[in-house]
């Protein structure tokens, strides 16, 4: 009986790009549409995300990931991610490998928002705002640099100033030109494209803050009472989503104004399956246009995909 690998982090995490994966999500768009589904679980802060995605001609996988933001609160502190990957064969159902979670959301979750920007962002765009400090902020760092090199500029704001110091100097002395910030509302207004990244469940960015131009990407809220932009954000700019399915009617960033009539459904423009397929995104250079950041699992067994190829062709010399 043939072994079926599991793909940790060695094993391929250097062989990956960025612009690898922001390609692999737009010609995915490109397939079939998927069929998803997800299931949630939540006790007091905890919660555990399960994810399923099939899309014709490429495969299926099964996502699970453990999200406990209180690990970061040990002495010392426990990562708050925990997950792995199933992916099985489109033609069998047959498992083809198990992958790591943490690697794969990795590189899924920036590259969803760096294909938004690549598609929404000003294509001029010079100074990038991030908020947060987490281990997302950094693959955001990294993901920026490579999709946009041109920035001049990369900030980064957390309620926790030392933490943000720190990252941006970890950063920096990589190359990457990071600073921290503590003036969140000035760094709004200075930034041509924001990203937030955070596990806050009431706003931390406000629509008053942003000027005309701006790109504002919204990550970090994925359950239903989750929020990290306020009324106005959502009411000043030109609305976009990863997906409408997985977007509008599970996370709170979009549930929570629609329920109280701030928006509508309908003002969702678009999402990848309309942008990746011709339909417009920003109109001028004074739109603002906010995108949030889903990540189905449809994205996931993307990235899978891609990871699984890679791995093969290497076990293969």
């Amino acid at each position: 009986m043939t072994s079926i690998p599991f793909i940790t982090h060695d094993d391929i995490d250097q062989d990956m790009t960025w612009n690898d994966v922001v390609t692999a999500l737009d010609e995915g768009h490109r397939k079939p549409r998927a069929d998803i589904g997800d299931l949630l679980l939540k006790q007091g802060e905890n919660a555990m995300l399960n994810r399923a995605a099939w899309i014709p001609g490429l495969g299926l996988g099964l996502k699970t990931v453990t999200v406990f933001p209180p690990n970061a609160r040990h002495t010392p502190p426990i990562p708050t991610i925990h997950g792995a990957v199933i992916l099985y064969d489109d033609e069998t159902g047959s498992i083809s490998a198990f992958l790591d979670g943490v690697l794969l959301t990795k590189w899924k979750t920036a590259s969803d928002s760096m294909l938004g920007a690549r598609y929404l962002a000003r294509s001029d765009s010079k100074k990038v705002l991030i908020i947060g400090s987490g281990t997302l902020a950094r693959s955001l760092v990294q993901s920026y640099s490579a999709i946009f090199p041109d920035l001049e500029q990369i900030t980064i704001w957390s309620r926790n100033a030392d933490n943000a110091e720190a990252l941006a100097n970890e950063m920096s002395d990589k190359g990457y030109a990071t600073s921290a910030v503590t003036d969140l509302p000035l760094a709004a207004g200075q930034a041509d494209m924001i990203s937030t990244a955070t596990m806050s469940v009431n706003p931390v960015l406000k629509g008053e803050w942003i000027t005309p131009g701006t790109h504002v990407d919204l990550i970090g809220a994925f359950r239903p009472d989750m929020r990290e932009a306020d009324d106005a954000v959502l009411q000043k700019g030109k609305i976009f989503v990863d997906s409408r399915k997985t977007t509008i009617h599970d996370i709170g960033e979009m549930m929570i104004p629609i329920a109280n009539g701030i928006i509508t459904e309908a003002d969702v423009k678009a999402d990848f399956y309309d942008l990746c397929n011709g339909a417009q995104g920003r109109t001028s250079d004074d739109d603002i246009t906010v995108f949030k950041n889903g990540g189905g699992a449809h994205l996931d067994l993307m990235t899978a995909d891609l990871v699984w190829s890679k791995f093969s062709a290497k076990q293969a010399g």
